[in-house]
């Protein structure tokens, strides 16, 4: 039988993502890639051009389905509100929940760590794909974070939530390191129980008293 288009570009994209997931992205080439799908460098001319534009297709595949998820968390939460503030842990929960609940799904554990390697890494690619596919439900989040910790100041809850962002991604990056790192006293279990465990931390320091020393939002400006 011969192989589709469509079928082969699965495949070059299963195997990328296997393999930026478990290498990292630099460390990765396009011919690692195509001896694991078993196809040829011409494909992947042929269907993403370039090993950047590769790397987007692949997050476009896995942040499309998971961004419409957390619309659909956030509406219900905002229309079972009626226009009052939500609570600090639904709103973390309709945010992480995706992702989270990816874990358990075919693949996810690959697509989980290939997106917490895409929170944590630097670069302008990485920068350029969020503000085009995550910036606005990040916005959308922030604006009823702001809504329900008012006595939070806007450039203190834009540093929080950028530490949410940090903590998720280095979860998800690493989370097969927590059984090595705490000499095998921690291990990963149901996906329930990670979102508990993220939830309660952040929750926790999005509620944080503000430091009264802290001098506005002049450590986003890059002063000291």
């Amino acid at each position: 039988m011969i192989e589709t288009k469509h079928a082969t570009k699965d495949r070059i994209l299963d195997a990328a993502e296997h393999l930026f997931a478990e290498k990292g992205f630099s460390e990765t080439s396009l011919r690692d890639i195509t001896t694991e799908a078993g196809a040829n460098l011409a494909a992947v001319n042929y269907h993403f051009q370039s090993k950047d534009a590769l790397i987007q297709a692949l997050f476009a595949r896995r942040i499309g389905p998971v961004n419409e998820q957390r619309r659909r968390n956030l509406d219900a939460l905002e229309a079972a509100a009626g226009g009052q503030p939500l609570a600090v842990e639904d709103l973390i929960r309709a945010l992480l929940q995706p992702w989270v609940q990816a874990l358990s799904q075919a693949g996810g554990a690959n697509a989980a760590r290939l997106m917490g390697r895409m929170l944590i890494e630097p670069g302008d690619l990485f920068e350029r794909f969020f503000r085009e596919q995550l910036s606005a439900m990040a916005t959308r989040f922030l604006a009823a974070f702001q809504k329900t910790l008012p006595e939070i100041p806007e450039a203190e809850l834009y540093w929080r939530f950028f530490f949410m962002v940090g903590a998720v991604g280095h979860t998800m990056a690493g989370l097969r390191k927590v059984a090595a790192f705490s000499g095998g006293r921690c291990e990963v279990g149901c996906t329930e129980d990670l979102l508990k465990r993220l939830t309660a931390f952040i929750s926790g320091g999005l509620r944080a008293p503000v430091d009264p020393s802290l001098k506005g939002d002049a450590l986003c400006n890059g002063s000291h």
